[in-house]
């Protein structure tokens, strides 16, 4: 275009059916610091979380799976999937409930809560000190899975004490 007029709609959807792309929107993407990724859409929601370990592998839970979840500040945050097993999910950390740059993204109520959470990730050493309490930091991500209550309470009572009641 020569002029400097915004183009029509007609021109857009050209230039997105010629290149194959989708046009961005600004109001469709994904926030993220170290610990997390959160999906800051309003018509998407992500269709499962994603666990990423410190030794390159991940591991996907469906939201729909995701039942009962506790936060503890001094033990972690505990999250149930119930699918063919029960699934238990103990994520260690500081500062998990913590604002992103003092707004309203965080771990806790501002992204499990409302299932915006796309991933969790274990961070290194470095990364964890480079942080520090500026924002949330993953120590570990522990995944156990349960064919019954007693031996999920049973670990919890060993592993996770807070939690159990």
């Amino acid at each position: 275009m020569s002029d400097d007029r915004p183009p029509t709609h007609q021109e857009r959807l050209k230039g997105i059916l010629r290149h194959g792309a989708k046009e961005p929107d600004a109001e469709e993407t994904e926030v993220s610091c170290g610990a997390f990724g959160h999906w800051r859409g309003v018509r998407d929601l992500p269709g499962s979380l994603e666990f990423r370990f410190r030794a390159g592998n991940s591991l996907w839970f469906p939201y729909g799976w995701l039942g009962p979840w506790k936060y503890n500040p001094s033990e972690g945050l505990l999250l149930k999937f119930s699918g063919d097993l029960v699934y238990i999910v103990l994520i260690r950390g500081s500062n998990l409930d913590k604002p992103l740059n003092e707004g309203a993204i965080n771990l806790t109520s501002g992204g499990l809560q409302r299932n915006r959470i796309v991933w969790i990730r274990e961070m290194s050493k470095e990364e964890i000190e480079r942080v520090g309490d500026s924002g949330p930091t993953i120590d570990s991500i522990q995944v156990e899975e349960f064919e019954s209550q007693a031996a999920l309470k049973e670990w919890l009572t060993k592993n996770a004490p807070a939690f159990v009641r």
